[in-house]
């Protein structure tokens, strides 16, 4: 099954007024995603759940189910591998039997002056957050303009709003994504398809922890429940929180001339 062409599997056919969500989650240990996931839960939606550690997944996947998930079904897969997305897809959503979300929480915070020495560190900081979810939204957004519907919400991020040298590096991987999440909405909106652009300011989960003013960053369960809550709105794109948008507008007007002089 190539990742060109759009995919064609096998489902039964359902009652879509009755039938509870359909939902892949990939990403689903990272501490924005297990938020999301639990409202979901509760909800009673049938959750698909992919992530590279295996323990971690399992542990999620028993959590939600006590939490009132329909169906959890899981795999464990390193995303990394491009070249294994198409059976993992095609794996998962006949699982779902359908496909209603496509949740993406893939990526990597890296280590910006790594980065800076390291071309390789700073191009597995591109792969992870560009490459993977290229990869993986250009067999998703095809399977879902051949049904006609669904939601694909991917989490980018306010970093790629603007190069600054603290994280220009993860902050370029998601401005590229964003772009192209963008693109991909003018293509597929007109076919039914809603194309979410999540983009977080600094969250509490394990990959802020240690970082400087990480106290004050945002409760993952309300920028959850902000993230739910877009996707049923069918929004196209959601800052949370969304005192970013206002911020990011400010930083997005300075002129270079004043902000190369700044320390971000």
């Amino acid at each position: 099954m190539s990742l060109d062409t759009a995919p064609e599997v096998a489902l039964p056919k359902r009652d879509l007024t009755h039938t509870p969500r359909r939902v892949l989650v990939l990403g689903a240990t990272s501490g924005i995603a297990e938020a999301t996931t639990r409202i979901w839960a509760r909800e009673g939606a049938n959750l698909f759940l992919v992530g590279r550690n295996a323990q971690r997944v399992a542990a999620v996947a028993a959590d939600l189910k006590t939490r009132g998930a329909a169906y959890v079904d899981t795999a464990v897969a390193d995303l990394d591998d491009v070249d294994g997305h198409p059976e993992l897809l095609a794996k998962a959503i006949t699982s779902l039997g359908g496909l209603d979300v496509a949740y993406l929480a893939v990526g990597i915070l890296g280590e910006q002056p790594k980065a800076e020495q390291e071309v390789n560190h700073a191009l597995h900081i591109l792969h992870t957050n560009l490459t993977v979810p290229v990869s993986l939204l250009t067999w998703l957004a095809n399977f879902c303009v051949n049904q006609g519907r669904g939601t694909l919400a991917v989490l980018s991020s306010v970093a790629g709003e603007r190069g600054r040298k603290s994280n220009y590096v993860y902050g370029s991987s998601k401005a590229g994504l964003t772009a192209f999440l963008a693109g991909l909405r003018n293509r597929i909106d007109r076919e039914g398809v809603t194309v979410l652009t999540i983009k977080p300011g600094p969250v509490k989960t394990s990959m802020t922890t240690g970082m400087k003013g990480s106290e004050k960053f945002a409760d993952p369960n309300k920028v959850a429940q902000q993230i739910t809550a877009a996707v049923h709105k069918k929004k196209d794109v959601l800052y949370t929180p969304g005192i970013w948008a206002p911020i990011m507008f400010v930083i997005r007007s300075i002129p270079e001339r004043v902000f190369k002089g700044l320390n971000l």
